[in-house]
């Protein structure tokens, strides 16, 4: 079977919305945050280290599996489930923001048959299209894979997003016309950056073509203001299907995932919370703190009172204070499993206060202590 998405309640005050998507591998509800795992991995961290956080989806990458070990290999070792040891649904990109990174000239390397680009690992010349990454992810075998889009930078001028929207529309009727795995669900993409008129054009035109699933696309790129972001989720999600997912691709900012949800999104996704964690900084309810402040020298409490993740059950910050300092492997896999659970336990929160029509609430009390330390530190400088 494909994915399917039930609408099981809409918030009163808000367009959150409360849904479960049921898979091949079990039932979850959403609103979700989906961890990364780029290269058939969520960084440092096992399989049983995610379900432990309560995991769901996760992600893998398709342009990095495409170049390392390959999609025929992941094919003959029983698609992603098998190759990774991971028995819960996973989605797959289309490759597309890795592609769109990597090119020089956009005049040039962009067609409309696809996209030039170099290998980011040996530098040889590389050619990818709609065809080829539906075909790549056909057989990684994901339980959702996305269609291949354009990924325009924030910068962009209206004229090229709208060259750039009617692009991805093309490519998505190609993407549709080739996939034929048939227990994947195939997702369509919403650009248009911060654009009204585009996002909707965007929306309605996709929709029609009767995807699974829909994604709000080109919200997570560099030098975008928070103001666009969620300008862009607003013009995007009252076109899209109430009985299908929405999905917003690369956020993971506790604030921008509640903005989100208040907004009518579904599931995320990001490698803020194990890239963060590598850098030796956690999520708390208070906000983020840095493990390499002094402060945390002699500090025997864990991360965060009250927290359920194995991290914050067995080691003060202290300990891992000390390995980050050391620059043991260790504490970037403590810090991972801690934030992957922060941001999981959140849409578990968030979940409980749309059942309860008390979204608004929750928000205001989030916004409140997570941002209170922010304050306070601007204040002390």
């Amino acid at each position: 079977m494909k994915i399917e998405y039930t609408l099981l309640h809409k918030e009163k005050n808000t367009s959150a919305r409360l849904g479960q998507i049921k898979t091949n591998y079990g039932t979850y509800e959403t609103p979700m945050f989906m961890p990364v795992g780029t290269k058939a991995t969520v960084k440092s961290l096992a399989p049983e280290e995610l379900k432990d956080a309560h995991s769901g989806i996760i992600l893998a990458n398709t342009y990095h599996l495409w170049l390392r070990p390959g999609e025929d290999i992941v094919n003959k070792c029983g698609g992603l489930h098998n190759f990774m040891n991971y028995d819960r649904p996973i989605l797959t990109d289309s490759g597309g923001f890795q592609v769109f990174s990597l090119v020089k000239n956009k005049e040039k390397d962009i067609t409309e048959e696809g996209v030039h680009f170099k290998s980011h690992i040996d530098g040889s010349n590389l050619f990818l299209t709609p065809e080829k990454s539906i075909e790549i992810q056909n057989k990684l075998d994901s339980d959702i894979a996305m269609s291949f889009d354009e990924c325009p930078p924030a910068s962009a001028s209206y004229d090229y997003l709208k060259n750039s929207v009617e692009r991805t529309l093309r490519w998505a009727k190609r993407g549709l016309s080739v996939h034929n795995n048939p227990h994947q669900a195939l997702f369509g993409i919403v650009q248009g950056g911060a654009y009204e008129d585009l996002r909707k054009f965007s929306a309605i035109e996709t929709v029609k073509l009767n995807f699974d699933g829909y994604s709000v696309g080109g919200v997570a790129n560099d030098g975008e203001s928070k103001e666009d972001m969620y300008k862009a989720i607003e013009y995007s999600t009252p076109y899209l299907p109430e009985d299908k997912v929405r999905y917003l691709m690369g956020v993971g900012e506790p604030i921008d995932i509640i903005e989100g949800v208040e907004r009518g999104i579904d599931i995320f996704d990001c490698v803020l919370p194990t890239r963060i964690a590598r850098h030796g900084q956690a999520f708390t309810k208070n906000g983020k703190i840095n493990f390499h402040n002094a402060k945390y020298k002699e500090d025997i409490s864990p991360i965060e009172d009250n927290c359920g993740c194995y991290t914050c059950q067995n080691y003060s910050k202290a300990y891992i204070r000390h390995l980050i300092n050391t620059n043991e492997m260790l504490g970037g896999r403590l810090l991972s499993i801690h934030n992957i659970y922060f941001l999981i336990k959140l849409t578990e929160d968030i979940r409980e206060s749309i059942k309860k029509d008390s979204f608004l609430e929750f928000k205001k009390d989030f916004i409140d202590n997570y941002t209170l330390s922010l304050k306070e530190k601007n204040n002390l400088s």
